[in-house]
């Protein structure tokens, strides 16, 4: 196999990650935080779901989810929903606000890529979001 094409995707993903790091630290990209903007997609796109299966989905420990999930709470963003089988169990339910934040996020979030990607033709930008997501698909099974 030869290495030059691994030394380059290697390279250039360690400078993505360091970009990508600056960005969300130094020059927010949409209203919502990382952590914020996944978990209400993850629930908005499948429905509610238990700290568990969050966990599980985003290879997290669920004391973090139940950490992030009670930030969304607190600003009204989710609201949790008893388990009728046990008392202690509950599921997480995007809520209206929280269904509006996400949108307006998703807007600005897309609009900031269209920026980046406005040289691309539609043609690239289609190929790379598919290679993208084979990566993230790769990325998750070694997980």
């Amino acid at each position: 196999m030869d290495k030059r094409p691994l030394e380059t995707i290697e390279l250039e993903m360690a400078i993505l990650s360091r970009r990508l790091t600056s960005i969300s630290t130094y020059k927010k990209y949409g209203i919502l935080d990382h952590s914020a903007y996944l978990l209400l997609h993850q629930i908005a796109s499948n429905g509610s779901a238990g700290v568990k299966a969050l966990a599980d989905e985003f290879h997290l420990d669920i004391s973090t989810i139940s950490r992030q999930a009670s930030a969304l709470e607190q600003k009204g963003y989710v609201t949790r929903i008893p388990d009728p089988l046990d008392g202690r169990a509950y599921t997480l339910q995007i809520t209206e606000l929280g269904a509006d934040m996400l949108k307006k996020d998703t807007d600005i979030r897309q609009d900031k890529i269209g920026q980046l990607l406005e040289d691309w033709s539609e043609e690239e930008r289609e190929h790379f979001g598919q290679l993208l997501q084979k990566l993230n698909e790769a990325i998750f099974r070694v997980m």
